[in-house]
């Protein structure tokens, strides 16, 4: 999201494990397809993996919707900041 007002990213802390554990879970996902894991075991872990990044963005997405939406003082910038969140989850949902 681009930093309107720079408003700092809520809970960097969890974000980065967040993060940290998505990076774990993508290296585990490249080396069972390199060493030809079982489907299965690369399916489950393309799943959690998904569930991963969804859980992230959702986090994010709180964040954004509580600092830039629902404390925005200004309509016009409220109405601004929620196309931006429409126009990504458009953009995520494809």
């Amino acid at each position: 999201f681009p930093s309107h007002d720079s408003a700092p990213i809520r809970d960097k802390k969890k974000l980065h494990a967040r993060v940290s554990r998505i990076q774990g879970q993508a290296l585990a996902l490249r080396k069972m397809i390199e060493n030809e894991t079982d489907c299965t075991a690369v399916l489950q872990q393309i799943a959690a993996l998904r569930g991963a990044v969804n859980g992230l963005m959702l986090a994010v997405m709180e964040g954004h919707l509580t600092e830039h939406v629902v404390h925005q003082t200004s309509n016009e910038k409220r109405e601004d900041d929620i196309e931006i969140v429409l126009k990504m989850l458009r953009s995520y949902m494809k």
